[in-house]
């Protein structure tokens, strides 16, 4: 620290030049945000940022999962445990903590996320460490006071043009309401995550399905089930949402018969599931979702390909979302057919694929989403989610699916002050990788600047229906 100008940009002269030229094209455009974790409430209240450790370290994973995995506790972190027993509420203890162990993101995407938060947002040009952790920790007390560093102040700072929270089925979505009530110009959308009420062998199913059915007003069959589904999808989309997100296990599809699919609503509906029902009951309803997608216009993701709550004991005592999910192995070709029978050529249909199974990049995923009018790929995500996975998703994939038939970037974060610092690190690494493409003459000049631009905002505009 201070950020080198030149981060992530190749070390060959020649090349990091063009770099350069093509990042000054596309660093300052607004950013579209269009699959993410942070809080709708943020928006809907702007009530200050109480302390560092709460803005930086409690809602980030990609933080106290690094620390956890040393041993660190995540109640000294101050993460909440849903059974309400205490965990330190002291932010300087928690900040202290992180500082006393920063050495541990070394060669980390989160300690980049950080350092450009540290000095963008801040005007922190120093590395944090334990002899300076109090002192950074009372500069950033002092500035969060401030109304310029309120959640829509920020929003607006950080230029961006759209952000898209992930909300459960079930969800009022009171905080989307507050926030078009308010009259601020601010576009904070929703998007339909109805995993709770989908995927028959997570914990509390079928209080989740009585409680979709029962704010939709449907019987308790598969026909009322799927019309609380189109119920609630158009709630949704009436406070602004444009897309779905489903984060199953994998990602297998299924085509029964409507009267197959009754009879296996029916047996999922039972106190005892059985995990092959289970795993079929997501799988037609992926289908389903593509066939709800086509008549209102819903862009679909699919986030297949994590173990969650790999860790039981973890899960047991904090939830869901604590650091524990592990990439799986995962097949699209053959899991995908049945959806795609029916929907892939249907350009209707806007089916987001993501993966944690890198090995799929050039043998699946590019030559499907390079054929199929209905499928684009989603960034490289979540683990992948760094300079070197980004690199590595752009090598694998343009050759076959070009960029056109991409979709930009998302941050899909919790942690606010890291959405700039995560776009520029997407921006710098498409930039970086467009000037390879041009020094070695395989793309023109002129072009790249297209493509950069296009890849850092009018794609995620496209795709999202932004």
């Amino acid at each position: 620290m201070p950020l080198h100008p030149d981060r992530l940009f190749p070390a060959e002269p020649a090349k990091r030049d063009i770099a350069r030229r093509l990042y000054g094209h596309v660093r300052d455009l607004p950013i579209v945000s269009p699959h993410g974790h942070t809080d709708p409430t943020w928006y809907a209240e702007d009530m200050p940022f109480p302390d560092p450790a709460t803005l930086f370290v409690k809602p980030d994973h990609y933080i106290f999962r690094m620390l956890y995995s040393q041993g660190i506790a995540l109640e000294a972190l101050g993460v909440p445990r849903p059974d309400g027993t205490p965990v330190e509420t002291d932010g300087r203890k928690i900040w202290r903590l992180f500082a006393d162990n920063y050495h541990l993101f070394r060669g980390t995407p989160s300690r980049l996320w950080f350092e450009h938060s540290l000095e963008t947002v801040f005007g922190i040009g120093e590395r944090l460490g334990a002899d300076n952790a109090d002192r950074l920790y009372d500069r950033i007390s002092e500035q969060l006071a401030d109304p310029s560093m309120r959640p829509r102040a920020l929003y607006e700072r950080f230029n961006i043009e759209a952000i898209s929270t992930t909300d459960a089925a079930t969800d009022a979505l009171a905080a989307h309401d507050a926030i078009l009530a308010s009259g601020w110009k601010g576009r904070v959308v929703p998007a339909y995550r109805p995993d709770a009420v989908v995927d028959a062998s997570r914990t509390g199913f079928h209080t989740a399905v009585e409680g979709l059915l029962g704010l939709a007003e449907t019987p308790a069959t598969f026909a009322g089930y799927l019309e609380a589904h189109r119920r609630r999808r158009a709630y949704f989309k009436a406070r602004g949402a444009t897309s779905t997100d489903h984060g199953h296990p994998t990602a297998l599809t299924a085509n029964l018969s409507q009267a197959d699919a009754a009879a296996l609503f029916d047996r999922v509906m039972k106190p005892e599931v059985d995990a092959r029902d289970a795993e079929l009951f997501r799988a037609q309803m992926l289908t389903e979702m593509a066939r709800m997608s086509i008549e209102d216009g819903l862009v679909m993701q699919i986030h297949p390909g994590s173990f969650r709550n790999h860790n039981p004991q973890l899960f047991e005592t904090f939830g869901f979302d604590k650091g524990a999910d592990i990439p799986t192995r995962t097949d699209y070709v053959r899991d995908l057919k049945p959806l795609l029978d029916l929907f892939g050529n249907d350009p209707r249909l806007t089916l987001i694929l993501f993966t944690l199974d890198e090995t799929t990049y050039g043998r699946e995923l590019a030559p499907l989403a390079g054929h199929y009018p209905a499928l684009r790929l989603g960034p490289a995500w979540w683990f992948f989610d760094s300079p070197d996975g980004m690199r590595r998703f752009r090598e694998l994939t343009t050759e076959t699916a070009g960029f056109y038939n991409t979709v930009g970037f998302n941050d899909d974060t919790r942690a606010f002050c890291s959405i700039p610092a995560r776009h520029d690190m997407a921006r710098r690494i498409d930039c970086a990788y467009l000037a390879e493409l041009v020094s070695d003459h395989r793309l023109e000049e002129d072009e790249a600047y297209e493509v950069a631009h296009d890849l850092a905002y009018n794609l995620a505009k496209k795709a999202y229906r932004l």
